[in-house]
């Protein structure tokens, strides 16, 4: 039984001069790029995931782009397992769930964007497929959403979304608590 970390979307179309620019996702990357060196110091399994766009009136993350590219700050080591998803949750016609079964994984540090889609998306999934999730709540970026013609702010998108998970679906923690918790 082993604790896995979830590297979810932290590709180039989020950050600076991308097509779907996400707020504070370098500070994001940063504290992912944190959990991604602790994981490999302790020589443990660490999962990338990466968003290709299916439909046709995608804008973002466009098949062979660089935008589609998993971001230079958390891009994965040879040997690392990278899954390629279509779909919000990462588990959904996806070989996640058989990867962490042979594994034997039961604890998943998530991190990555859009906390209020991919992350919401793939948090419920895992907790509802038996694992323990924990997410990094500082090494997730989301954007503004607009609804009824009102404008959220990224930081209210994310904490509504990091306090509805928190109950029951997973414990959310800053990534110096997930790191010391490691030692």
């Amino acid at each position: 039984m082993s604790d896995c970390l979830i590297l979810v979307d932290l590709q180039n179309d989020y950050f600076a001069g991308g097509t779907m620019e996400l707020a504070d996702a370098d500070r994001a990357a940063a504290n992912a790029q944190r959990l991604l060196a602790e994981f490999r110091k302790n020589k443990l399994p660490v999962v990338h995931i990466q968003h290709i766009a299916a439909r046709p009136d995608a804008t973002f993350f466009l098949p062979q782009t660089r935008g589609a590219e998993i971001h230079a700050m958390v891009a994965p080591n040879e040997g690392e397992t990278v899954v390629v998803k279509n779909y919000p949750n990462s588990f959904r016609d996806t070989a996640l769930l058989d990867i962490l079964k042979q594994n034997n994984i039961t604890t998943l540090i998530l991190c990555g964007a859009m906390s209020h889609m991919c992350i919401d998306a793939t948090t419920r999934a895992a907790f509802d497929l038996g694992f323990s999730c924990v997410v990094a709540e500082d090494a997730c970026a989301t954007r503004d959403l607009v609804f009824k013609g009102k404008t959220i702010q990224a930081a209210e998108v994310h904490a509504a979304f990091m306090a509805a998970l928190a109950v029951p679906y997973a414990r959310i923690e800053e990534t110096e608590v997930i790191i010391q918790g490691m030692a």
